[in-house]
């Protein structure tokens, strides 16, 4: 058999693989370009490797995305040290709810220790028994169920209590955003919980708040300069649908750039609202 067929065929059986390995790169990293850079790497290892002795072409490369993805956190914490304001991951919209890792668990996944995000996401988010986590991280079994116990009971009150019913969560998102454009500040404020939190990622590249926003009260002070700004530089709604898992809705700036919002609710009220403005992290949506 000469090499080209088999090259062909390599590739072949990797390109269904590749949707399964984003997702595990993208949440070990918030980063949709890191997470691509990852599982390019995998495809090139998995093209130099000897195929003939891997048995599981699946456990093989998403061994060797978790252990790209491990060697990356090292740095990305580093880079995290010194980003100007909030840090959010980068949005992913989607028509409906993927499952449960919504941005606040991504968010409290970023307080975990690289080994514990893993063993965390292989197993209860992707299934994984404790024996394969142990092959994927290279640790022993007893290791990894300590090390989702930890991960666990950091970000228990990060998980979703209940999902949003997809048609009301929508609704919701559209009713926050024509409040918002219109200055109807007593319907927007109607949509708060008392303690909402704001947080905006302009990563030192746009005008967002350095700082998150915390409780109604400065929340809607906030608003108030938002609305006034739009008033003279009106956005563009792009669509509405779920955001890392949270309804809400793409828009286009005066600036020309997009902007992303996401709806964190909570009992019928919007508890936290995450918006997006980093144009680095919004250039996969164009």
């Amino acid at each position: 058999m000469t090499a080209e067929p088999t090259s062909e065929g390599a590739a072949a059986a990797f390109e269904p693989l590749r949707p399964k390995l984003m997702r595990v790169a993208y949440r070990m990293l918030g980063s949709v370009a890191d997470a691509e850079d990852m599982v390019q790497e995998a495809f090139l290892r998995w093209m130099r490797a000897d195929r003939a002795a891997v048995r599981e072409p699946e456990a093989f490369l998403r061994r060797t995305v978790t252990r790209l993805c491990l060697d990356q956190l090292k740095s990305a914490r580093r880079q995290r040290e010194t980003y100007v304001g909030s840090w959010l991951p980068d949005p992913v919209v989607e028509e409906d709810q993927p499952d449960d890792v919504t941005l606040p668990l991504m968010l409290a996944l970023e307080r975990l220790s690289p080994l514990e995000r893993a063993a965390f996401l292989l197993h209860d988010v992707f299934g994984l028994q404790f024996e394969e986590v142990a092959a994927e991280i290279e640790r022993e079994p007893a290791a990894c169920r300590q090390l989702a116990a930890r991960a666990r009971s950091h970000i228990r009150e990060a998980r979703p209590r209940f999902k949003v019913e997809k048609e009301r969560g929508l609704k919701l998102a559209e009713a926050f955003f024509n409040a918002s454009r219109s200055g109807d500040m007593k319907a927007l404020g109607a949509m708060l919980s008392a303690d909402v939190s704001a947080y905006a990622d302009g990563g030192g590249k746009r005008p967002a708040a350095i700082a998150p926003v915390f409780g109604f009260d400065a929340v809607i002070k906030q608003y108030e300069t938002v609305v006034a700004w739009l008033q003279d530089n009106p956005s563009q709604l792009v669509r509405f649908g779920f955001i890392n898992g949270l309804p809400g809705f793409v828009t286009l700036e005066a600036d020309g750039e997009l902007q992303t919002t996401a709806l964190d609710i909570e009992d019928g009220k919007i508890a936290a609202i995450y918006v997006m403005r980093n144009p680095d992290k919004l250039r996969h949506l164009h």
